[in-house]
């Protein structure tokens, strides 16, 4: 009773920090003439790079030597924002004419970090009253130059900043960088260097309301919004309509099977049995490793529901541009409260394929999936920490999500189990199982695993291919995504198109008197997620600038996780809906 309250009063801390965190982003700051509206320096790195972000002042920008951090949500700190207060003092409706920063000498190390950070493509982000800035650090000039020895680095020295209001409220922000006043930076030596910002203040009709919707209407990728309608729409017709044939085909060979074994009943008792139905008394025998597949279909199950609820909360406008971490705090918190499904469905499950060492599989179920994304966030974060980046998370943040995990995750899990134990279900098997089982008719090269799992995942993976462009571009770039009800739509497919090639799969495996259908399934029905990974491939080398150990390892680590991710979720949704056609089709027959 103790440790169930505690466990509430953490699960009613995270919630309200949550909460606090999503209202504070969207806060409604009244100001009088003159009166300081916080601006906040983020992060600089390069703009192909986007987990390689460096603090703002890691290069050496002007610094009055007493800057403030700005405490942070979970979110924020795991979206690697690290908000300092910027050199620069932009009060409300106050104009500035090229104030001075400060003057200083930038010594030779100063001028070639510079100048390998303007090689790089780095760009700044500030937040100004939680608006967005962001603008390139400096230039290259390539004009009429075919030797790269001959290319030479500016840093831009004087920031216009064009800002937008509505009475007492910031609506709009802006930077510009003057391309006229600028520092070389091609030679080491010493340079001299005064840095300037300009302010100019400009009424709009904008009510305070609408002042995010500039940045949801950058989303529409590409910009005319009917054309990515029109492929979504192409993509989804093009796989409804091979479903669609796919299904008529199944259903007429299933009527067919029908009308043959009931024709077969009445006819001799002891003619031969063919097809699937011969193996009636071996199909619901229990798959080998099956804790491994109970854990498999708890984590897949948890997964499934957090993506639901992740949908959930985008449709209702949860994640509206550049609310600071929102998704990630909604990951974790969700993950964690989601825990017990994971163990209820795997436990009762292995007791419905009669195992006993049931808390043995609710480790298994707990590690399945946390296990390697904790291995890879050990090897990543040590990769950020080696390059002083700010996705390096501090031992602040790791200790919050150990407690999460031990105090959160960890007791719900072990509760689900205990729940899926007692619930004492039994498996629903319309046919009886042998004692022994047949042998498995040798079969040809095609009908094995991995040119099903070729076949399975193909068609899932070409409904979500042409979304998978935007969400990359989104989540490995610096387009913003909103339209999340397109993304829902697209998921509501990829679930009813993975369900059903599984299904179908499973038909031609099951007539071809193979019954290890179970594994098959699952693996069949994630499929999808090894596709993904490929597509991976395609998107570093074909589709992004990405470059540098970090950004490839941050790359192909994480959506490595996520991959894995897909698979256990859409290998759930596949055996869940092969085993309701299994069942299905056994009960139409009369099994003896």
């Amino acid at each position: 009773m103790e440790r169930s309250s505690s466990m509430l009063l953490v699960l009613a801390i995270l919630i309200a920090c949550y909460g606090i965190h999503v209202r504070s982003d969207a806060s409604d700051h009244r100001y009088k003439d003159g009166d300081s509206v916080p601006l906040y320096a983020n992060k600089v790195g390069p703009f192909h790079n986007p987990s390689e972000t460096y603090r703002y002042y890691d290069l050496p920008f002007c610094s009055t030597g007493h800057e403030k951090e700005k405490s942070e949500a979970l979110g924020e700190v795991l979206n690697g924002d690290r908000l300092v207060s910027a050199p620069y003092s932009l009060g409300f409706k106050r104009e500035k004419d090229s104030e001075v920063v400060c003057r200083r000498k930038l010594t030779k190390e100063e001028v070639a970090r510079f100048r390998e950070a303007v090689k790089k493509d780095y760009y700044f982000q500030m937040y100004y009253d939680d608006l967005p800035i962001w603008g390139f650090i400096g230039k290259v000039d390539k004009e009429n130059k075919a030797d790269p020895s001959e290319y030479k680095y500016f840093l831009y020295k004087h920031i216009q900043f064009d800002v937008l209001y509505n009475k007492d409220r910031v609506i709009e922000i802006s930077a510009r960088m003057d391309p006229h006043s600028v520092v070389d930076l091609t030679e080491d030596k010493d340079v001299d260097a005064e840095f300037m910002y300009t302010v100019k203040w400009k009424e709009t009709e904008t009510p305070f309301e609408k002042r995010m919707e500039k940045y949801s209407q950058s989303s529409s990728l590409p910009h005319h919004l009917e054309i990515h309608w029109f492929s979504i729409i192409n993509s989804c017709v093009t796989v409804l309509l091979l479903t669609g044939f796919l299904a008529t085909i199944l259903m007429r060979v299933l009527k067919n099977d029908f009308m043959k074994y009931a024709q077969d009943e009445e006819a001799v008792d002891d003619q031969e049995e063919t097809g699937w139905k011969y193996i009636h008394g071996d199909v619901f025998r229990f798959p080998k490793h099956k804790s491994l597949f109970a854990a498999a279909l708890g984590s897949g199950t948890q997964l499934f529901t957090l993506t639901v609820f992740i949908f959930m909360l985008a449709l209702v406008g949860v994640f509206y541009p550049y609310n600071r971490g929102a998704l990630f705090t909604a990951l974790v918190v969700i993950y964690a409260l989601t825990s017990g499904i994971a163990g209820y469905t795997a436990t009762s499950f292995y007791i419905q394929l009669e195992g006993t060492n049931w808390v043995r599989n609710l480790l298994l179920t707990g590690c399945l999936f946390c296990g390697p994304l904790f291995l890879m966030f050990c090897f990543l974060n040590t990769v950020a920490i080696a390059y002083s980046a700010t996705a390096a998370l501090p031992f602040g943040t790791i200790l919050v999500i150990v407690l999460i995990w031990s105090l959160v995750t960890s007791p719900l899990l072990v509760l689900g189990g205990i729940a899926g134990k007692n619930s004492k279900a039994e498996f629903q098997a319309p046919c009886r199982t042998t004692k022994y089982p047949r042998e498995v008719p040798p079969l040809p090269w095609y009908r094995s695993t991995l040119p099903q799992m070729a076949m399975a995942g193909f068609l899932p993976f070409s409904a979500i291919y042409i979304e998978l462009y935007y969400i990359f571009a989104s989540v490995w770039g610096h387009r913003i995504y909103t339209i999340y009800s397109i993304l829902f739509i697209v998921f509501i497919i990829l679930l009813i198109v993975t369900a059903f090639i599984t299904v179908a799969l499973t038909y031609f495996q099951l007539a071809a008197e193979d019954h290890e259908w179970w594994w098959r399934s699952f693996l069949c029905g994630g499929s999808t997620g090894l596709f993904i990974y490929g597509y991976c491939l395609y998107y570093y080398y074909a589709r992004s600038d990405m470059s540098g150990f970090m950004q490839t390892s941050f790359f192909f680590g994480y959506m490595a996780c996520i991959c894995y991710g897909f698979f256990l979720m859409l290998g759930t949704v596949g055996f869940r809906a092969s085993l309701l056609f299994v069942r299905h089709i056994y009960k139409s027959i009369k099994c003896e």
